[in-house]
């Protein structure tokens, strides 16, 4: 067995372990099992990977999706480990010589999915073999209660009878307290420590804006926040995901689609060039995006509300998996609710999973409408409690409340005054006194609250009835046209017995980041930067791996804020490992001189 500090500085690059990296990685390699909760880029993958070299034998990763399996693949080969993958995209002659491999003993890793790793033949082929581990990545699939359940998963609880012996390690960024019972139920983990991490992702900046063009919104937050680096943007439709592609495009930012409905090569294609690109700007469905391990996305755009906070935390953490400061930014309005709502109701899912779901869209509205810090929010629903973050838009723009007893006052009497059957868009329109065709058939024009709303404009009323909505003052029955109904809590409000504290319309700045991440600070380490994800790319290209598989922007930002002169400091460096020092210094080492020989006096 190697140290594990010595692998994780000579082939990984990294300078010592990080939280519990240390504690889970001597548990496993000690041949203990494990449940691994720690946030998206908090360095999940080497807890298994070096206990898997460490132990004699191969280890085994089960993974649910083939660009997760490809790309740690790729990641592990360019520093020297001896990694293969076996999915639906394996032709036989690879996949005969890769079981060569594991039963010779030459592989260190080997990366499956669920389906294929509960086939009786590959369990066959797992008998022939000298395990080191099971890794059972995503875990949250395991359960219902998670936000992205996959009943194979539930069988992997049989390698607990089969193979009682070899560790067993299941790791998940996202998982409320059911999801972990659930994990720990089905796999066979009950008896095993949980190593829980904080949930925070303090380099990620959370901010919410109330949507009225959305597309129009996204392309300005791109243009002056994020313009030529990576981004996602997820959208609720696959239409959607199509438009707003093809609108980014047309306003040249380097944007392509991905969903469900797109053709197998298309979606490769498009994942291909993301993965390898500096550039690229993914517009998505949530089809895409699980186990993505690309770090340096600087910001993943929502233009729909998420259904739940833990789909929300997961896809948000896409962004800074580097440890770099990245953007989670939000786009919402009240159709994105109803939209949701409907689709629960609609769908063919049990009764008691529809109350689950429509119990985490309710927190996720509650995320959306919150007046205070976003962080302390999102993580409470994972039973973290932090004090205020400081780093978030309502943190740094605290919104300022109003006394909002008269207006809700008019809203609710609207509401019942049209009989409890109209949606948001029509009660606005009786508020403002709007005589169109459909207030003035149903006599609402000559209703008592017939234009009693003009101190407040369309956008205004829309922000108030969802922060009704969030309070459970209203409802939107989505089963009758997306009405507005009260509730109980209404009564006090109406009979003037209490009063209510709403925030305003936001302005259209608020909250907005500030450029803390502009570290650039000269002419020429702008070139040097350039210059090295140039050369980034052609070496990728040329070994035919992500970008990133070379170097993440992490190390090539300490290159350039180090300028290292020799191969000893070179050595320093986050990322750079032996075979990488050996591999690249030389050039790094070039690169250096070139562009300090060509700086002008003075930097």
């Amino acid at each position: 067995m190697q140290d594990a500090n010595t692998l994780l500085q000579n082939i990984f690059g990294y300078p010592s372990f990080r939280g519990q990296q240390a504690e889970i990685v001597a548990h496993v390699a000690a041949g203990g099992h494990a449940l691994v909760l720690m946030p998206t880029g908090g360095g999940k993958s080497l807890c298994y990977q070096i206990p898997a070299l460490m132990r004699p034998g191969v280890g085994i990763v089960v993974s649910p999706l083939i660009a997760l399996m490809q790309d740690q693949v790729a990641a592990l080969t360019e520093v020297g480990v001896a990694a293969a993958c076996l999915n639906s995209a394996t032709g036989a002659d690879e996949a005969r010589d890769i079981a060569r491999q594991a039963r010779a003993g030459t592989l260190d890793m080997l990366y499956v999915a669920p389906e294929r790793l509960l086939m009786p033949r590959f369990l066959d082929f797992l008998d022939s073999l000298n395990l080191a581990l099971f890794a059972i990545d995503e875990a949250h699939c395991v359960s219902h209660w998670g936000h992205d359940f996959r009943p194979e998963y539930q069988q992997l609880g049989l390698l607990a009878q089969r193979f009682p012996s070899v560790p067993r390690l299941a790791l998940t960024a996202t998982a409320d307290l059911p999801t972990r019972a659930d994990i720990q139920h089905y796999l066979g983990l009950q008896e095993s420590p949980v190593f829980l991490s904080s949930f925070d992702r303090p380099n990620l900046f959370y901010q919410v804006v109330e949507k009225h063009n959305a597309k129009k919104q996204l392309l300005s937050f791109i243009q002056g926040e994020f313009p030529g680096v990576s981004g996602i943007v997820y959208c609720l439709s696959r239409k959607r995901v199509e438009e707003t592609a093809e609108w980014l495009a047309e306003n040249g930012i380097h944007a392509l689609p991905y969903h469900a409905g797109l053709s197998h090569e298309v979606r490769e294609a498009n994942q291909r060039a993301f993965l390898r690109d500096d550039a690229v700007v993914m517009v998505a469905t949530v089809a895409f995006g699980m186990g993505i391990d690309k770090p340096d996305v600087r910001f993943v755009a929502h233009i729909d509300m998420p259904k739940s906070p833990e789909s929300f935390y997961q896809e948000s953490g896409r962004a800074g998996r580097d440890g770099l400061p990245a953007v989670s930014w939000l786009c919402y309005g009240l159709n994105d609710v109803v939209q949701l709502s409907r689709m629960i109701q609609e769908s063919e899912m049990a009764e008691q999973q529809k109350q689950v779901e429509s119990t985490k869209l309710d927190a996720m509205l509650g995320i959306c409408e919150t007046a205070s810090c976003r962080r302390q929010q999102i993580l409470a629903h994972f039973g973290e409690d932090i004090a205020p973050c400081g780093h978030c838009d309502n943190c740094l723009s605290p919104p300022i409340t109003f006394d909002a007893s008269t207006a809700v006052q008019k809203l609710l009497s609207c509401i019942y005054r049209v009989g409890q059957r109209y949606p948001a868009g029509h009660v606005v329109d009786v508020l403002l006194g709007r005589s169109n065709q459909w207030v003035t058939s149903a006599g609402h024009d000559q209703l008592s609250t017939f234009g009693i709303g003009r101190e407040l404009n369309q956008r205004a009323w829309r922000s108030v009835i969802r922060q009704l909505v969030a309070r459970k003052i209203l409802q939107v029955d989505v089963v009758r046209g997306q009405s507005l109904v009260l509730t109980e809590l209404c009564r006090p409000l109406l009979k003037g017995q209490e009063a209510i504290q709403l925030r305003p319309l936001a302005d259209k700045d608020r909250g907005s980041r500030t450029q803390a991440d502009r570290w650039l600070r000269t002419e020429r380490e702008e070139r040097l930067w350039q210059q090295l994800r140039r050369w980034r790319k052609e070496v990728a290209d040329e070994h035919n791996v992500p970008a990133y598989a070379v170097f993440s922007d992490r190390t090539l930002r300490q290159l350039v804020e180090e300028k290292p002169l020799n191969r000893n400091q070179l050595a320093h460096i986050y990322g750079i490992g032996e075979l990488k020092l050996a591999r690249y210094g030389d050039n790094l080492l070039n690169l250096m001189r070139q562009i300090g020989e060509e700086s002008t006096g003075g930097e």
